[in-house]
């Protein structure tokens, strides 16, 4: 498991809000809110994220019709790949230039965003290019 900072295209980054991920701007000593992606790669450009050690997992979320990123408490080294049932935790990652997407296994066409506005949740969009979300992000090993 490694451990990377993420932080979208308009400097938002990850922290926890009553048990949701949002994208914000942190500033001062709130900077120590902000969440480290855990990553167990899978497959050359697809990995489980998670977050808090590990311990809460990233997941594409199907109720009826709706799609929603979901955090799981599952530890994050206890998955495979091989399991159907872990697929919805598995996500794409595709490098254009300096930022990264992060595209749903279980979900495709399905982006992890963050939204404009900030301190608003985390999510996923099956529209990319509309300019009300942010799909587009900076990940970086944590050193």
């Amino acid at each position: 498991m490694q451990a990377f900072r993420i932080w979208d295209v308009t400097q938002k980054t990850f922290y926890l809000r009553n048990n949701q991920l949002v994208a914000g701007y942190l500033q001062g000593p709130n900077t120590k809110l902000e969440e480290k992606i855990d990553v167990v790669p899978i497959e050359p450009h697809a990995m489980f994220l998670g977050i808090h050690g590990g311990k809460l997992c990233l997941a594409c979320v199907k109720s009826g019709n709706e799609i929603k990123l979901g955090l799981e408490p599952v530890n994050i080294t206890d998955l495979s790949r091989n399991n159907e049932e872990d697929k919805r935790f598995a996500f794409i990652r595709s490098d254009s230039g300096p930022t990264t997407s992060f595209e749903s296994a279980a979900c495709p066409g399905w982006f992890l965003c963050t939204a404009l506005e900030t301190d608003q949740p985390v999510g996923l969009t099956n529209a990319p290019q509309d300019a009300v979300q942010v799909t587009k992000f900076y990940f970086q090993q944590d050193q």
